[in-house]
């Protein structure tokens, strides 16, 4: 699939038309990456981040959020409840937070690689090579670092640099895969100022980085941000909507481009849509679920974007009502640690 046929896709709006496309996707789906739903439980460790990104409710320049960062033992209870829950995979994610020094960080890997079982997959921002190094050799199995938007012009536009240093997201998933990272990006849908060729460029991008794993979600400003006030838009012909049905083209297109890459069906898509997104986005493409682990307390503070789905849910909750959607759509839940089925060259 080439620029051009991804762009029309991405322009398509007959519904008849895009029923092929969600057939198409589910079917390249079944025959790379089967039937199963893997679920990777997500701990939110931390909402401190030193970057002021245009759109993220956890930037450094939100003084209207109260910030934390979990302990050891809080983070190992939520370890210790995926285990329980049956899930393959913890991801601990944070802003990026530089009070998460190498040593805690490499100690709690160490922790929960001795006492189980599963797999562990960290979104820590942009961290140095020693960093990187020390959390790979302590076992972290898996990296995830969205670069967002290959338009150079665009990424620098809604990410101002930290300090002098510049943003490069693909070096950084080309440096993750050489220290044996399973490595995992994505792009947010419908920046302002994104056209249509941008998002099938970064479509593409996938394919030429050969991810393990792909997140994609719409642009969803929090009000507390310059971006969640205004920012002049492509004109609007050209302008990709940030809308759930263009989430759902991306999910298919990405599949098509990358059959055995893992996709999930994101906490954003579901909320969208509460009743069904989320089963929407497996039925057409995604095999990914990340039910969230973290602590209901912290979770009100890790408000990324407004509106957030499951915000006051417990962690028992969470993995009920998933497990139960999951097999409402006639798909099976995943067992192991579910990373990619094999390395193919393209």
């Amino acid at each position: 699939m080439d620029e051009k046929q991804i762009t029309d896709w991405l322009r398509e709006e007959n519904e008849q038309k895009l029923e092929t496309l969600w057939r198409l996707a589910d079917e390249t789906r079944i025959t790379h990456v089967g039937n199963q739903v893997h679920l990777r439980g997500l701990i939110e460790v931390s909402n401190i981040c030193a970057r002021r990104c245009g759109y993220c409710g956890i930037s450094a320049g939100n003084r209207q959020i109260q910030r934390y960062r979990m302990t050891e033992e809080e983070i190992m209870d939520c370890v210790q409840r995926a285990v329980g829950f049956g899930y393959g995979t913890v991801v601990m994610q944070a802003g990026e937070d530089y009070g998460i020094t190498r040593q805690w960080m490499t100690n709690i890997i160490r922790r929960i690689k001795a006492e189980t079982s599963l797999a562990v997959t960290l979104s820590l921002g942009e961290r140095s090579d020693e960093d990187l190094i020390a959390w790979r050799e302590a076992g972290a199995n898996r990296y995830l670092i969205r670069f967002e938007t290959s338009n150079r012009e665009l990424y620098d536009r809604i990410h101002p640099p930290l300090g002098d240093k510049s943003s490069d997201r693909f070096a950084i998933l080309e440096n993750l895969k050489k220290l044996g990272y399973e490595v995992g990006s994505g792009v947010m849908i419908g920046i302002p100022g994104q056209t249509y060729e941008d998002l099938a460029r970064d479509i593409l991008a996938f394919r030429e980085l050969d991810l393990d794993m792909i997140g994609v979600g719409p642009f969803i400003p929090h009000p507390e941000t310059p971006l969640g006030q205004t920012l002049p838009c492509a004109p609007s012909d050209e302008q990709v909507p940030n809308t759930e049905q263009m989430t759902y083209k991306v999910i298919a297109l990405t599949r098509l481009v990358c059959p055995e890459a893992n996709i999930p069906s994101t906490t954003a898509l579901a909320s969208l849509n509460k009743a069904d997104g989320r089963e929407l986005g497996l039925m057409r493409g995604a095999n990914i679920v990340m039910p969230n682990l973290t602590p209901p307390q912290y979770r009100v503070m890790y408000e990324i974007y407004p509106n957030k789905a499951c915000i006051n849910e417990t962690s028992e909750a969470c993995a009920s009502c998933l497990s139960m959607r999951i097999l409402n759509i006639g798909r099976t839940l995943g067992s192991g640690q579910g990373g990619r089925l094999k390395r193919s060259s393209r």
